[in-house]
């Protein structure tokens, strides 16, 4: 019986070739869609200039890999992985932002996947989903201004984490769920559980 348990456990963290597969895949989508995010962040940056912790409501979108692929590969590592993964994407591709990308994708990827761990990768409702989101825009929020906003006051280092803190846990939590949904009605995801379970 034990050894049942343990192996059941195993298969469950255990990545299958299909697994790396589609997180790559997704990983390369959302990569591009990180790179458009960051072109048109030039274009609305100006909107911040008067009060810049406002910045943070924009930056949801660059968290959309993490719990996008959490939700859907439902194994250790995948969250991170695909963040890290679609940072990387974006990079190739030429962002203002510069390698730099690749640290942020690693923080901000680790901050989701500690929620899925918290939840030992076996929950994945919406309330799940927006944890995740809010705790990758945490990571985010709090890294770039430690980072790259040194001479800012503490209020305004602590307003930005607060507005990213919602934009992830908005727009990568909430939307990311919704996508999941949606993805799973069609039969995209037959091969995984996020396909089959009414929480996916």
């Amino acid at each position: 019986m034990q050894e049942t348990t343990f192996t059941t456990a195993r298969n469950r963290s255990s990545w299958r070739v299909v697994d790396i597969v589609v997180a790559s895949v997704l990983a390369v989508a959302t990569g591009v869609v990180f790179w458009a995010w960051s072109l048109a962040y030039g274009g609305v940056a100006a909107l911040f200039v008067a009060f810049p912790p406002l910045g943070g409501l924009y930056t949801g979108g660059w968290l959309i890999a993490g719990v996008l692929g959490g939700l859907i590969i439902r194994k250790p590592g995948a969250a991170l992985y695909c963040e890290v993964l679609a940072a990387a994407v974006s990079g190739v591709l030429g962002t203002q932002f510069g390698l730099s990308v690749l640290l942020s994708g690693a923080i901000q990827g680790l901050g989701a996947e500690l929620v899925f761990l918290i939840f030992l990768y076996r929950k994945f409702t919406l309330p799940v989903s927006l944890l995740a989101g809010l705790g990758s825009g945490i990571f985010l929020g709090v890294s770039e201004t430690i980072l790259y906003m040194p001479e800012w006051a503490f209020q305004w280092k602590a307003l930005y984490a607060v507005f990213a803190a919602v934009s992830g846990m908005i727009l990568a939590g909430a939307l990311s769920w919704l996508a999941v949904r949606a993805l799973a009605r069609t039969g995209v995801l037959s091969a995984f559980a996020s396909g089959r379970t009414a929480d996916a």
